[in-house]
């Protein structure tokens, strides 16, 4: 009884194994092939659950999403043999099982190998028919389009792979190109500085000349006004002791000597050699007049 148990179970555990070798899953996001001793028998098995003999059968599983080429920048020459540096990527996926495994084994690697110089070939075609303006802003869209639609017919038919996109992302000159161009770009930019700075200078000078010429004009006017108001004021000083002095003659001359002979005294030190019969003492000799 013992003996048949054990039997029974080595029975099942073969059959368990043969079973799980026998089945096998394709996910949604996969492609398999199946083969016979390396000879394809199956090329596209949809996603599900399969059957396959073991030991005769083997399954071979890829990748069916979007994969992504990032080439390097590559050095291509426009039509007017400008040399250009340009930096693409490639977006493309599996299309025909068969042809994919046969042409690269089924390895990414290998098929990243073989589409990238199709590539790089067909963007140095499409960029030596086209000016530096034309592949730098003018055409690129149609550029990219016609290429991709050209190299997909040819990468279906020999590697398998449908291309969905072919994509610049980046132009650059070369680095002595570069370099030239900056320093000519530097010289522009300081002859228009000069430019504007030779231009700032005559606008400055415009505007100090009007200000200065400004300035004379408010002076003068303002001299002008000044001695005006002077004379008038000076005018009506002299109409006021015009008329102080019409209204009594001699205090006014008494008063002006008075003033006269303090300011003429006032320091010590000070000397007069005058006649005695002069003007300037006539208040002083003749009492009479001080009345």
């Amino acid at each position: 009884m013992h003996s048949k148990s054990f039997s029974a179970l080595i029975l099942i555990a073969l059959v368990a194994m043969v079973g799980s070798n026998s089945l096998f899953i394709v996910d949604e996001t996969e492609r398999a092939i199946k083969l016979k001793f390396g000879e394809i028998v199956d090329a596209d098995i949809p996603p599900g659950l399969h059957f396959k003999v073991p030991v005769l059968h083997t399954i071979r599983k890829f990748d069916s999403r979007v994969m992504t080429l990032d080439s390097r920048p590559q050095r291509f020459l426009t039509l007017e043999k400008k040399a250009v540096v340009v930096d693409s990527f490639v977006k493309w996926r599996i299309a025909n099982v068969q042809e994919y495994y046969q042409a690269t084994s089924g390895d990414e690697l290998v098929a990243a190998r073989l589409l990238a110089p199709r590539v790089d070939e067909g963007l140095r075609n499409q960029f030596g028919e086209r000016t530096m303006y034309e592949v730098v802003s003018g055409e690129r869209d149609e550029l990219m389009s016609e290429l991709n639609e050209r190299l997909n017919v040819i990468t279906k038919a020999e590697l398998g792979i449908e291309l969905l996109d072919i994509r610049v992302k980046r132009i650059d000159l070369p680095p002595e190109v570069s370099h030239a161009v900056y320093e000519r770009m530097n010289t522009e930019r300081q002859r228009e500085a000069r430019e504007h700075r030779s231009q700032g200078k005559e606008l400055a000078e415009g505007i100090r000349a009007d200000a200065d010429r400004q300035k004379q004009v408010l002076l003068a006017e303002a001299f002008r006004e000044s001695e005006r108001i002077k004379g008038e004021g000076d005018a009506t000083a002299a109409a006021t002791y015009a008329k102080a002095y019409q209204q009594d003659p001699e205090f006014y001359s008494f008063l002006r000597s008075l003033e006269a002979y303090r300011n003429t005294f006032n320091s010590k030190n000070d000397i007069m050699v005058l006649q005695p019969d002069s003007e300037f003492f006539n208040y002083m000799k003749d009492s009479s007049k001080q009345k």
